[in-house]
């Protein structure tokens, strides 16, 4: 089954219409073979199956396949069909109404989501969508109707994704090894005043022994990874405002994910100065009266680390001795609304990364991503000593373009290291505690970055999750020294007592 459309308008004219019906007619005759045919093969595209003029209205029903959209055609044919009339009439085109608007899309399953903006009605038989558009003029000069198909479109392919597995792939993996613990080890460093759960949500305050487990996994990343890598330091924005968000493509949908940031309607005391008494009388901070004076989000808290670095690049040509280019950011947190997938130090709304970013040819690129890869395996086998995986996973956004890439070419796509975390039983979660991705041309494009030479230009990124680290370390290891790998000893140096409590 193919997309079908079909549109009923009409374009209002600036007087009546009859005398010219001869010549319309002709107009259209010749539209048929030649203007609704441009670009299209043969017998495929948009037909006009009826017209007529009245009064000061000249209305089409036009119905297509999806070679030339029925919206299309039908705006295809204003600008030659007010010439014909203009030349000899005198007669303008005012506007254009659409009467009805229906498009078909073919789906295995409904739609789970009924409310789109422009769409009065969606309906699912017979393997078909059916939409029901409300779309004026505007609409359809500023290519509404092709987005709208185009979310659909998306929200189909989202939904006959499946699941992880579907589009899991095994890449590498390592021997067995004997497990030193098998309780939850956020629980246990709770318990030996590591770490206590903030006063936010999702959040938690790591004392002196759990930070220098981090700064040794900082460490080691630094001197396995980084170094050897030839990365050099940059520190990227904690705030990604709207734009950004948009060109990195993350404004599609990033919305039930993200801690919004809004900014305060002004900084006059005198504006604020209700909220202060209130508060000191009531000793209550009024909320309802803050967000009355508080203005729209101009973006969010730091999501996914790597998108506030790109507007250092964005509209540039890269000299050619420049690349690739490698540049890390430590510099601060990255937040993440998990609803109710909170758990422990390994899913929080607040953690802390190192984000690695690699530019340059696509070829640089994959290539950097196997010396990569070669990295995190040492730091794995030979320092911390885990038991572990690679898979390559495709988001389902590039699955629906078509670029699995999991039966032959591993190019495009991300690749997650996962291991098994012994309290959740011998066939329990495995947990990703690290993850490199290819992003191919998806960010060089969304900011607009080119290189000297005109080749293509790729990116990768890479998320060193110290939560996650440290829930995998302690998961398998424990929390006794005298279990861990002499490797990650001898870089942790001597352990701090921490606070004593009375």
């Amino acid at each position: 089954m193919e997309p079908y459309f079909h549109l009923k308008g009409e374009y209002k004219t600036s007087a009546p219409v009859s005398a010219a019906r001869a010549d319309i007619e002709k107009f259209i005759e010749e539209a048929k073979a030649t203007i609704l045919q441009k670009g299209v093969p043969a017998g495929r595209g948009a037909k006009i199956i009826a017209w007529d003029v009245k009064d000061n209205a000249i209305s089409f029903d036009i119905e297509s396949d999806r070679y030339l959209r029925a919206h299309d055609a039908f705006i295809r044919l204003r600008k030659p069909l007010a010439g014909a009339l203009g030349k000899k009439y005198k007669i303008g085109i005012r506007g254009a109404e659409v009467e009805e608007f229906i498009v078909k899309l073919p789906s295995e399953q409904a739609l789970r989501q009924t409310k789109i903006p422009y769409v009065k009605k969606i309906e699912f038989a017979d393997g078909m969508i059916t939409l029901s558009l409300d779309v004026g003029e505007a609409q359809l000069e500023n290519k509404v109707p092709d987005r709208i198909i185009s979310l659909i479109e998306d929200k189909i392919a989202a939904q006959g994704f499946g699941g992880k597995a579907e589009h899991w792939s095994l890449l590498w993996e390592s021997p067995k090894k004997e497990m030193k613990f098998n309780s939850d080890p956020t629980v246990e460093a709770e318990k030996r005043g590591w770490i206590k759960r903030a006063a936010g949500r999702g959040q938690w305050i790591h004392g002196p022994q759990m930070t220098q487990v981090f700064r040794t996994f900082e460490k080691i990343v630094l001197e396995e990874v980084i170094k050897p890598l030839g990365y050099v330091e940059m520190v990227f924005p904690k705030l990604d405002v709207w734009d950004v968000l948009k060109h990195s493509g993350h404004a599609k949908g990033v919305y039930p994910e993200v801690y919004y940031v809004s900014p305060p309607k002004t900084r006059d005391p005198a504006f604020w100065e209700e909220v202060i008494d209130n508060y000191k009388v009531t000793l209550e901070v009024p909320l309802d009266l803050i967000s009355e004076k508080i203005d729209k989000p101009i973006g969010a808290l730091c999501y996914a680390q790597c998108p506030s670095f790109w507007p250092f690049l964005q509209g540039r040509t890269i000299a050619e001795d420049s690349f690739p280019i490698k540049v890390f950011d430590r510099s601060g947190t990255s937040h993440r609304y998990e609803s109710g997938g909170i758990h422990g130090m390994e899913r929080v709304d607040e953690f802390h990364r190192i984000e690695l970013v690699f530019i340059g040819t696509p070829e640089q690129v994959l290539a950097h991503s196997k010396d990569m890869q070669e990295c995190y395996k040492h730091i794995f086998n030979d320092i911390l000593d885990l038991e572990w995986r690679m898979a390559w996973v495709t988001p389902w956004f590039m699955a629906q373009e078509g670029l699995t890439g999991i039966a032959e070419k591993k190019d495009v796509g991300t690749i997650d290291f996962e291991a098994p975390l012994p309290y959740r039983g011998k066939d329990g979660e495995w947990l990703e505690f690290q993850n490199l991705s290819v992003n191919g041309d998806k960010y060089p494009k969304g900011f607009n970055v080119k290189s000297q030479s005109g080749k293509d230009v790729w990116s990768g990124c890479s998320g060193v999750g110290l939560e996650r680290w440290a829930s995998t370390f302690f998961a398998q290891k424990g929390f006794e020294q005298k279990d861990w790998p002499d490797a990650f000893r001898e870089r942790l140096g001597e352990m701090p007592k921490g606070i004593r409590f009375m």
